[in-house]
């Protein structure tokens, strides 16, 4: 069976659903304006490390050592954080995973979730599994609590709400908090969410938790945050799950002074996090008295599988590549119809799905190779694309127009003779269409490429037959 990411399995075509997208002015301003200031910022906090391009090397390794030896670790965290009074569950697939965290919560007796930094249980539909157990799930992150309560989806890894603005955030409070009255300022936002969250985070029993890592040498769990909402969620309530994808491993305590360095200044644009929880096992107390790890698969060793993908795996969920990209920066996040959007859900989404599903999200791509550029630990994310486009030939999944054009590309370059003879006829077909030397219009469908660029001609005379004339007349 396919691993769920969200609804993906279900999301039309990327072509569709940007094209859409695109053609809403208020979501494309709030996108770019949103990742123009984290892009800035970004650029800021990075350009002060003298030692960057090394720590992006560190991060790499660590994680593709952690690649090559993900079974021995996920067991040392297992043994670690099980000693330290945790509990360690594993979860094949999605339905296996919110069994289990249904299981504990309904073993509490509790008809009440808070949840923080879960993105993962986003890509299991864990709030509807909740739901339909009849557990109600209050997200407590701003920006998720925004795109929950609006009944919206995320559309970026690290702020969900990107492409909502402050005026349709205070229409959202106003209706979902029964609120009178409210400006639109931001202060005013962060005080209406703080009373609405207040209350729940000193009442509601159990927490459900992502995490950013999960350390095997010491069994503790970190999840990095800009608010403080996080830390209410994992230290307050009596019982704690966390939901942690296998990939979060990381060997050792120390692992941690390399990513709290380039995942703040990645992500955010801040030198360090506000907030940085790491907790283990369970203290008397002090903290939950009850602590578990649910370990997810998800689809995750198919893609550990594959040695020329692996490194999809290393992504510490930073969102640099969304910021720095030309096509989420026109659609936003919800045009690959995935929790993970951007460069990194183009090459994830597929692959979790076992390349089932989200066929056309490794296209959504110009391969200008800004996300490698960013990316803080060296996820070459361009040569997975290609990759992946590879895979979904192979499996005779690409679509038709696209087969027929390779093998008219395949036969006309076999031989110099067929490319003379696909240069000969290029230049009869292409007479009608030709302007200054250039075709601004091509007609039957192809004219998505001539609305916005035009198409060089094929010259009257080829370099060859250049060559030839010049080598005939001296």
């Amino acid at each position: 069976m396919s691993a769920y990411v969200g609804d993906a399995a279900n999301a039309p075509k990327f072509q569709v659903s940007a094209k859409a997208l695109v053609g809403n002015t208020q979501v494309r301003h709030n996108v770019r304006h949103a990742t123009d200031v984290i892009r800035m910022k970004r650029a800021k906090v990075v350009g002060e490390m003298p030692d960057w391009e090394q720590l992006r090397e560190s991060g790499h390794e660590i994680k593709q050592h952690v690649m090559r030896h993900l079974d021995f670790y996920l067991e040392q965290f297992e043994e670690t954080c099980t000693a330290a009074g945790g509990t360690v569950h594993w979860a094949r697939d999605a339905d296996e995973a919110n069994s289990i965290i249904v299981g504990l919560v309904m073993a509490q007796q509790a008809k009440e979730v808070i949840k923080v930094k879960t993105m993962t249980s986003d890509e299991i539909r864990l709030n509807k599994a909740l739901e339909a157990a009849g557990i109600i799930p209050y997200e407590t992150d701003l920006a998720d609590l925004i795109v929950q309560l609006g009944e919206d989806k995320p559309s970026h890894i690290v702020v969900p709400a990107l492409h909502r603005n402050r005026m349709e955030i205070r229409r959202i409070f106003l209706d979902k908090m029964n609120l009178s009255e409210l400006s639109d300022k931001p202060e005013d936002l962060a005080a209406a969410a703080r009373v609405y969250l207040r209350e729940k985070f000193l009442r509601v029993p159990v927490a459900i938790s992502g995490a950013n890592f999960a350390i095997a040498d010491t069994g503790s769990v970190c999840v990095v945050e800009s608010e403080g909402n996080g830390r209410m969620c994992v230290s307050l309530p009596r019982v704690l799950i966390s939901l942690v994808g296998i990939e979060k491993i990381i060997p050792t305590f120390q692992d941690l002074e390399v990513y709290l360095q380039t995942l703040p200044r990645s992500a955010t644009g801040e030198r360090m996090n506000p907030y940085n929880s790491i907790w283990t096992g369970v203290t008397l107390d002090d903290g939950p008295q009850e602590f578990h790890v649910v370990l997810l698969d998800n689809g995750r060793t198919k893609v550990l599988a594959d040695s020329e993908a692996r490194e999809t795996l290393d992504c510490i969920r930073c969102g640099a590549c969304l910021n720095a990209c030309p096509v989420y920066r026109q659609t936003g996040g919800h045009a690959y119809g995935s929790v993970y959007g951007g460069p990194i859900g183009a090459i994830l989404t597929p692959q979790l799905q076992s390349m089932e599903h989200s066929q056309t999200l490794p296209y959504a791509s110009s391969l200008c190779g800004a996300c490698y550029e960013v990316c803080p630990v060296k996820i070459n994310i361009p040569e997975i694309l290609i990759h992946l486009r590879g895979k979904i030939v192979e499996r005779g999944d690409a679509p038709f127009e696209e087969r027929m054009a390779m093998k008219a590309a395949a036969y006309a370059l076999e031989s110099p003779e067929h490319l003379e003879r696909a240069r000969n006829l290029g230049r009869i077909a292409q007479k009608p269409f030709v302007r200054n030397g250039v075709i601004s219009h091509l007609p039957f469908g192809l004219d998505a490429w001539t609305a916005t660029r035009d198409l060089p001609a094929i010259p009257n005379e080829s370099f060859r037959e250049w060559w030839v004339k010049r080598e005939t007349d001296s």
